[in-house]
């Protein structure tokens, strides 16, 4: 047996599905062997392995056992005289596999090898070759001098910058979503380390291959496309933290005595400085536009008093009270009114806004009648403030629609023009399938790759695509991947070089299409699938806005519902977990099935009795139904019937 090639996979199927389409294409007149480790998904991958791929080896795992020993049960099992570690959300060139072999052949000083890895829009991932991250090093990339200099060989180790990203080279560390490596090699160097959960255990097994007396080579001559479909997000505190956790693992088994202390110092002291970091950007990231709002809806008002005392009301000046008490309460209610309302939920509307701010008004309003005579000011600077409040909040949204999109647009006819690149019925099928499957999207037309007949729905042929993209404007390009290769695919994308633009990738035969935006988004896809409700932020928002009113109003009325209504299971202090989120007021029935729908609380009721029905099947049923067509009408209406029953 000449390569095994081994994929871990955890709740990736459409990733697992198009990775697995590439793999057999480059394994073709290779004596090859697949194997997949599944870490106990959820997502229906095991099922779409033994119903498409009858010829992958799998091994199913009843827990997630980490990257690491995954990994090793395949490793164990595997007959190849090279073994390829490869993630779940990478697509391979066809000769990708055939050129590594034949490098490895020639070159017997090789212990493994990786290649040049783009993102899903064509980007190089600095990834593909790395150094070692001695604490020197890793000083440097911690505090960002990797990113500053990143050709210097002082500063640009962790990267390895200085080296061309077109040039075979010896480097230190390989990534483990392409490792290229020999099976004697690993006969010396021993398995992956299993004490590194997620991440690390590259960096662990290159050293030790070097350590062993072998190279590790960056083989830029074939590539693939790494989409980073990973759950865990690089600007999350939970990344740094099992990032830079994997780093104290390795210091401690690689590095001695005084060197290693000071390392882990450092480590363990930048783990709280970027999970620090990364806490207040996600808060910032989330709440700038509320935070810009409240700024300048107080700064309007200032101006608007001071405009509105002078040239109205004809006085010298309005009491302090004004500003400190009276106009943050109306900046506040505005503000919160229109979070509420939907107002900082994309896509930004005229309609959500108009709406937050006529409802503040009113809420303002009502306690404007509650003050004393003498501290009740103007109830027309507070309609005037209103009016220029709604004025502000579409402004400062059409300003974040352009630097999101590019487009001063409110609403949600902001649409992606998409060109299908491909040929014949697989063009028109995967141009019918983005139809069907967005609202958003304008399908443009189909761009031929080979010379075939032309129908209506042909706007030019892949030679021409840049000029199609200016003409209509293009956001979007999606490959069929039956009649283009993943070769010439990356070929496109490189040459393209459109940082706006995105790319996605239809496999043969597939109901979905997968891509990336960049390598710090999660790769993402769509399908002709069931779409369920309770996927749907702004559903789920309203579903939780539900639970605080009622939450609230029963805890108002606590008692008369308990003197005179038979609710026996309802406590009051179930209120209160609801209120604070531990619980939903309606949830599914139990069921071992419940794993496979969208996640929420548990219930304080549920879509119905169990007690009555024991059916399993019937149970899923109905869980699957209130999840796809999930209304507030239908929380509201279980809540009445448990109530009274």
């Amino acid at each position: 047996m000449k390569l095994s090639v081994i994929i871990v996979n955890y709740n990736v199927k459409y990733f697992l599905e198009q990775c697995l389409k590439s793999v057999l294409k480059s394994a073709k007149g290779i004596d090859c062997e697949i194997w997949v480790v599944d870490n106990n998904s959820v997502d229906g991958s095991v099922e779409m392995l033994k119903e498409k791929f009858d010829n992958v080896n799998l091994i199913e795992n009843k827990e997630n056992s980490g990257f690491s020993k995954a990994n090793n049960l395949a490793i164990n099992k595997s007959k190849g005289e090279y073994i390829l570690l490869l993630n779940p959300d990478t697509v391979v060139e066809e000769d990708c596999f055939e050129k590594c072999i034949a490098f490895m052949e020639k070159t017997s000083d090789a212990g493994a090898l990786g290649v040049k890895m783009l993102d899903g829009s064509g980007n190089f991932l600095p990834e593909s070759k790395r150094g070692l991250p001695t604490p020197q090093v890793a000083l440097y990339k911690m505090f960002g001098f990797n990113k500053i200099f990143p050709k210097s060989k002082r500063f640009g180790k962790y990267h390895l910058g200085f080296l061309p990203q077109d040039q075979t080279n010896r480097v230190e560390v390989l990534a483990g979503a392409f490792m290229f490596i020999r099976k004697d090699a690993l006969s010396k160097t021993g398995l992956l380390d299993e004490s590194f959960f997620m991440y690390g255990e590259d960096i662990d097994l290159s050293y030790r291959i070097i350590k062993s007396g072998y190279y590790n080579y960056y083989f830029p001559e074939t590539s693939i496309i790494h989409y980073k479909g990973e759950s865990t997000k690089k600007g999350s505190a939970n990344y740094v933290k099992i990032f830079y956790q994997a780093m104290v693992i390795f210091a401690r088994k690689h590095y001695k005595g005084t060197k290693s202390d000071f390392f882990i110092f450092l480590i363990n002291s930048f783990i709280y400085l970027r999970a620090s970091a990364a806490l207040i950007s996600r808060f910032f990231s989330r709440s700038w536009l509320l935070l810009l709002d409240l700024i300048l809806l107080y700064g309007g008002m200032y101006i608007l008093k001071s405009y509105w005392e002078i040239h109205i009301k004809y006085i010298k000046k309005y009491p302090i009270e004004l500003m400190i008490i009276h106009i943050p309460y109306y900046v506040l209610f505005w503000v919160v009114f229109t979070y509420i309302g939907l107002g900082y939920n994309k896509p930004y509307t005229l309609k959500r806004i108009v709406r937050g701010i006529v409802i503040g008004t009113i809420a303002i309003l009502a306690v404007y009648a509650l003050f004393p005579e003498n501290l009740r000011f103007s109830r027309g600077l507070i309609i005037l403030g209103a009016m220029c409040a709604i004025v502000e909040m579409t402004f400062t949204r059409l300003i974040a629609n352009y630097f999101e999109n590019g487009k001063f647009i409110l609403g949600s006819n902001n649409l992606i023009n998409i060109v299908v690149a491909g040929d014949g019925e697989e063009a028109n099928r995967v141009f019918d399938l983005l139809n069907q499957s967005q609202n958003n999207v304008n399908c443009i037309g189909i761009v031929n790759v080979n010379e075939v007949e032309k129908n209506k729905r042909t706007i030019g042929k892949i030679e021409d695509i840049k000029e199609i993209i200016k003409i209509y404007k293009i956001d979007e390009i999606v490959f069929c991947g039956k009649c283009i290769s993943s070769k010439k695919i990356l070929e496109w994308m490189v040459k393209l070089g459109q940082k706006k633009i995105r790319y996605k990738i239809a496999p043969e035969e597939s109901s979905f299409i997968i891509g990336s935006h960049s390598k710090n988004e999660k790769g993402e896809y769509f399908t002709e699938e069931i779409k369920l409700n309770l996927v749907n932020k702004t559903i789920l928002y309203k579903k939780r806005l539900f639970d605080i009113i009622l939450s609230l109003l029963l805890i108002i009325t606590f008692p008369i519902w308990m003197l005179f209504i038979s609710c026996r299971f309802l406590r009051f202090k179930q209120c209160f977990w609801v209120l604070f989120g531990r619980y939903t007021w309606v949830g599914y029935a139990d069921s071992t099935e419940n794993n496979k729908l969208p996640k929420i609380k548990t219930g304080i009721f549920k879509t119905f009795d169990k007690s009555k029905i024991t059916n399993s099947e019937f149970v899923n049923n109905v869980n699957f139904g209130y999840a796809k067509n999930y209304t507030l009408e239908n929380d509201f209406e279980i809540v009445i019937k448990s109530f009274f029953k």
